[in-house]
């Protein structure tokens, strides 16, 4: 449209017509064609509730990138997952919607996760790889030997010592990672048939890994920071910072929680989240092009159905809008007075380059359309 816009412009500076001239044609026609979308466009009382206008607002986007089959089943992952993050007088904030990629089997597996999907698992082979009825634990609690941050040195006079300075140590790690365990008993054994998965953005030495497999614990390391807050989001619970007075209130909960690895990777599922304030979406593909190429599309139709819920309307398509623009525009000319009349009429026939456009690449006349 913008090229359009140059396009006619120079042919009638060619004529001896003065930019300025077709600048306040364009003007006085550009506030003439926003009128008239308000006027034009149809308006969603409820958009957030009307998912098949979402949808099809979101499959006119993907499907101008990607294959009409791939893009309907990615359609309706992109219109849940804003769903999932959209609240009802609030703005959406699209970056609650993870979008992660897996090179692996074919584009038609990419799916929508109602939760979480960590690019990592755990670090122990004792660990479980499957969990239902899961009670998510987000902390941010060191649970290893960490050196002290400025230069000390510690003396000790024999070996006795040195190893009763160790024992202490290794005590005061042990003691963090028992307060988690110890609230694991308490909810599990309240509920049985549940299970407990710990999430820890700081590190988690082998030691105390080991006490947590022991305890049937599914403990995560060095999760990433965006992750920890879409995590509490997805499903539920609160982050903590310290070990000290932990309760019941501060875990999530999941249906599942699963590990799949793919060659040398790792992926944990956490899935089933009921109230899910933040999703995944899972891109699949069997090279890194087609998943680029899958990404861009997801995130234009995310754009797209956020606006639609943002402005609370749509235009029909197929350059409707631009053709009836065209021919409000020209009434409208009648109107203007003096040489910015041919601005106006220069901005009228670029509307038509979309309509032109669609029609050229679906393969009609192209003419014989606009006619």
């Amino acid at each position: 449209f913008c090229g359009e816009l140059m396009k006619q412009a120079e042919r009638y500076y060619m004529e001896g017509l003065h930019p300025r001239v077709i600048s306040e044609g364009y003007e006085l026609a550009k506030e003439h064609t926003l009128e008239f979308l308000d006027g034009f466009k149809k308006q969603l009382p409820d958009a957030l509730a009307d998912g098949e206008v979402l949808r099809s607002v979101a499959r006119t986007s993907l499907r101008t990138k990607l294959q009409p089959e791939l893009a309907d089943q990615i359609t309706d992952a992109v219109v849940a997952a804003v769903q999932c993050v959209a609240e009802k007088g609030e703005g959406i904030d699209l970056h609650m919607v993870e979008i992660l990629t897996m090179q692996h089997k074919l584009q038609s597996d990419s799916r929508f996760v109602r939760g979480m999907v960590l690019d990592h698992g755990s670090r122990h082979p004792d660990m479980p790889k499957y969990l239902e009825n899961g009670y998510i634990m987000t902390c941010n609690v060191s649970m290893e030997y960490e050196k002290s941050e400025n230069a000390s040195g510690i003396l000790y006079s024999n070996a006795e010592e040195r190893q009763k300075l160790v024992e202490s140590e290794r005590k005061f790690t042990d003691n963090k990672v028992a307060a988690f365990i110890e609230l694991k008993r308490k909810v599990c054994g309240a509920n049985p048939g549940t299970s407990f998965v710990l999430i820890n953005q700081k590190g988690i030495d082998p030691l105390s890994l080991d006490m947590l497999a022991k305890e049937g614990i599914m403990g995560i390391r060095r999760a990433k920071r965006r992750n920890m807050e879409r995590i509490a989001l997805a499903c539920g619970g609160t982050a903590v910072n310290s070990e000290l007075d932990l309760d019941e209130g501060v875990l999530g909960f999941a249906g599942r929680v699963y590990e799949e690895v793919l060659g040398d990777e790792k992926f944990t599922f956490v899935e089933e989240c009921k109230a899910a304030k933040s999703c995944t979406i899972l891109i699949k593909g069997p090279n890194s092009h087609s998943i680029e190429q899958i990404k861009d599309a997801v995130r234009d139709g995310l754009r797209a159905v956020k606006n639609t819920i943002d402005d609370g309307a749509v235009v029909p398509g197929a350059g409707a809008f631009e053709t009836a623009a065209y021919l409000s525009l020209q009434k409208f000319k009648g109107s203007v007075s003096g040489k910015a009349k041919l601005g106006v009429e220069a901005f009228a026939n670029a509307m038509l380059v979309i309509p032109k456009v669609l029609a050229e690449t679906s393969g009609f006349d192209t003419q014989e359309s606009i006619i």
